[in-house]
């Protein structure tokens, strides 16, 4: 039965998939990008200007405001807030489907990656900062070549839990009309009338999709890693230094 749901209704199936993952990677990446400024932004020292102070802790109070609003009430909730909202305000006229669903995962997955990347960030060593004050290095640069490459790596394994989640939350999106792969689930169960059929299919498909992304973003993480056994350069067990030492290089005579 589920195979000739699937043979029949392949084309609402796949083209339900394609808008999951467009949303899901455009979103994931997107928000990362939303909380990388935000935790640059959180970590910047407080000025000693009083004017810049003051305007700091009310950029502060704003971006807590974001993360605590969006982490705090569920997505479906504020799809319907933003796109109907949009229309309240605008007479009647909506945003377009697919943008709302692009805006809605980001802002959602942005308060998310704040918080993610603010941890990321301190679990650098104080002494990268200080060393690189100490060379001259402004906030900004530290940030952009010392602290984000290292903390983008420590904070990995949440980005990519995120992702996958984001795959599964796409679902409620259907509340606004987008066409994700929910929605031509309940388009499918509409014609056919056949619910548990369909919906153990979409089942099914969700979990071969997270399950394949989980696969490929773990083998990404140990790449990352590099290999388990190196040799640092002029440590003892460097080849090179212990060819000199037998040679006479590594005499103090």
């Amino acid at each position: 039965m589920i195979i000739d749901i699937l043979k029949e209704y392949y084309p609402l199936i796949f083209k339900g998939v394609g808008y999951t993952m467009l949303i899901a990677i455009a979103g994931t990446i997107i928000g990362l990008l939303i909380g990388l400024l935000i935790g640059v932004y959180r970590t910047i020292p407080t000025p000693r200007n009083k004017a810049l102070r003051i305007l700091k802790k009310i950029g502060d109070f704003i971006l807590s405001a974001y993360i605590e609003v969006f982490r705090g009430t569920p997505m479906m909730v504020q799809a319907l807030v933003i796109f109907w909202g949009f229309a309240l305000l605008n007479g009647g006229q909506t945003l377009n489907v697919t943008f709302s669903a692009l805006l809605i995962v980001s802002i959602n997955t942005g308060a998310y990656m704040a918080e993610i990347v603010r941890g990321g960030i301190i679990s650098i060593d104080k002494g990268q900062f200080e060393g690189a004050q100490a060379i001259g290095m402004g906030h900004g640069k530290t940030m952009f070549y010392i602290v984000i490459p290292q903390a983008l790596r420590n904070i990995l394994p949440s980005v990519s839990n995120e992702f996958i989640i984001n795959i599964k939350d796409t679902s409620v999106l259907n509340v606004i009309g987008f066409t994700e792969l929910f929605f031509q689930a309940k388009t499918i169960v509409s014609i056919n009338y056949q619910t548990f059929a369909t919906y153990l299919l979409v089942a099914i498909v969700y979990f071969v999709l997270t399950f394949s992304i989980s696969l490929l973003l773990r083998f990404i993480e140990r790449k990352m890693d590099g290999k388990k056994h190196f040799t640092i350069l002029g440590s003892q067990s460097d080849r090179a230094s212990v060819v000199a030492q037998n040679s006479g290089g590594g005499s103090n005579e």
